[in-house]
């Protein structure tokens, strides 16, 4: 009985024969015994094939399998032994053990081929490739459909997967610099992205065409003559193109340097000029503020100066006491221009305390601005103190009954001379319980003292004397 096994360590396809014998040395190695031992490793296929009238038939048996040549697992086996021999032994059948799991690595090298730089496309630059390229067979039965088995040459097949590597490396090397950009002197720089390439394009045409799987390919070395005169063309071409490009981008950086700067030159330029002039305008509001109150004084007595002027007419206006325009006095005229004239004395009274207080504040802020600019602070001045406000006195008189005023202190001589005033008038002033009589009130002396008469006017008939 036969033990049909592979004891092979490198192989691809191996084809087994009897021991003692050559392959192919003699039909004899074909006839296999029924109830012979097959033996199958993991990783690997056993191919039985028949020939026959119609062409040949095959049995796989994958391992792992060790059994006797009697199982179902031979369908095509099976039906021959029972119509051909009717389960005598021997029969005719070939068989082969193919790699399943083993990696197939080979070497390569592609002699120089020319390839073109977009720039020189009539200047071919002399580029050599080399590499190995690993592979295995997942799908045998597309293997044996593409591989004749019986003369299956193992360095014969190397040297076709060797052909259509460098046909396709040469096709995708030509063309990298043109597809992806990458300048012909910088290949050596970009094995990577060329091996990738070529892998993309190999890998279909291998399985295609061998039946093999193509797992990975490994260029090694991408080689430029670079003693070629159309070598040191394009390096000229591309190096200056290289130094002009980084010289450009040198020039912009040192512009977008120079535009920065400048630009935050200008923003802190910008942002000292609102700060000054928040200052000046902050400065501008505290003087206004100081000096406001005389402002406003001045523009108070603008208004008092024009009632002093109306009141002054209202006292020269004629007139008796029935209208008929005699020269007595006009009682309710007077009476008008003494009311006024009192709210003009409180008005002014009014008004030189709050100058006296703006005055003051003036002072005291302006003391302290040239002590913070001076940088001190003096001492108050020993027994020194605030003098008290203006006394603000106003009188209330009782004319026929009727209570009439304020009147300040300087309007009570006038109310003396008009009659409104006399020493048995009732006079009441804020602090008093209740009125008292113009001569029981001592302050009030002043306004009963004679007065100077005014100078007549010019041709006016000199008075007798007085008695």
């Amino acid at each position: 009985m036969n033990v049909i096994r592979c004891d092979q360590q490198e192989y691809i396809v191996w084809k087994w024969h009897p021991s003692g014998q050559d392959v192919n040395s003699t039909s004899r190695e074909n006839a296999i015994r029924w109830n012979s031992s097959l033996r199958v490793k993991e990783g690997e296929v056993a191919v039985f094939v028949y020939q026959q009238k119609n062409g040949p038939l095959q049995d796989f048996i994958v391992g792992p399998y060790d059994d006797m040549l009697k199982t179902k697992n031979f369908p095509v086996l099976t039906n021959i032994v029972g119509t051909l021999w009717g389960g005598e032994s021997p029969f005719q059948a070939e068989v082969y053990f193919i790699n399943l799991q083993q990696n197939n690595q080979m070497r390569f090298g592609v002699p120089y081929f020319d390839v073109f730089d977009p720039r020189l496309p009539d200047q071919g630059v002399p580029v050599a490739v080399r590499g190995t390229l690993t592979f295995n067979i997942t799908d045998y039965q597309g293997f044996i459909k593409l591989n004749r088995l019986q003369n299956f040459d193992h360095d014969d097949f190397k040297r076709q997967i060797n052909a259509a590597i460098s046909k396709h490396v040469r096709q995708v090397v030509t063309n990298i610099p043109i597809e992806t950009g990458i300048p012909l002197i910088q290949l050596e720089r970009q094995i990577e992205t060329v091996s990738d390439s070529v892998q993309a394009k190999l890998a279909q045409r291998l399985n295609d065409d061998f039946g093999v799987n193509l797992k990975v390919l490994d260029i090694s070395t991408v080689e430029i003559d670079k003693t070629s005169p159309y070598y040191q063309e394009v390096y000229r071409l591309t190096a200056g193109l290289q130094a002009k490009t980084l010289e450009a981008q040198t020039q912009v950086n040192i512009k977008n340097l120079h535009d920065t700067q400048e630009l935050n030159r200008q923003n802190m330029e910008e942002t000292m000029r609102i700060q000054r002039e928040e200052a000046q305008r902050a400065q501008r509001l505290q003087t206004e503020t100081q000096f406001i109150g005389a402002h406003a004084l001045d523009q108070q007595a603008s208004v008092l100066r024009a009632g002093a002027e109306s009141l002054g007419q209202m006292g020269q206006m004629g007139g008796g006491g029935d209208g008929s325009g005699g020269g007595g006095m006009n009682a309710a005229g007077m009476m008008a221009g003494m009311m006024m004239g009192g709210a003009m004395g409180q008005q002014m009274a009014g008004m030189m305390n709050n100058m006296g207080q703006y005055m003051q504040q003036g002072m005291q802020a302006g003391q302290q601005q040239i002590n913070q600019q001076l940088g001190a602070t003096p001492p108050p001045i020993p027994g020194a103190a605030t003098p008290p406000p203006m006394p603000n006195v106003q009188y209330f008189v009782s004319i026929g009954g009727q209570q009439a005023g304020p009147f300040i202190p300087q309007q009570l001589p006038q109310l003396v001379q008009n009659g409104n005033l006399t020493l048995q008038t009732y006079v009441w002033r804020q602090g008093m319980a209740t009125w008292e009589l113009a001569q029981n009130m001592p302050e009030l002396a002043f306004a009963f003292a004679p007065q100077q008469p005014p100078a007549p006017p010019t041709g006016a008939p000199v008075p007798p004397p007085v008695p």
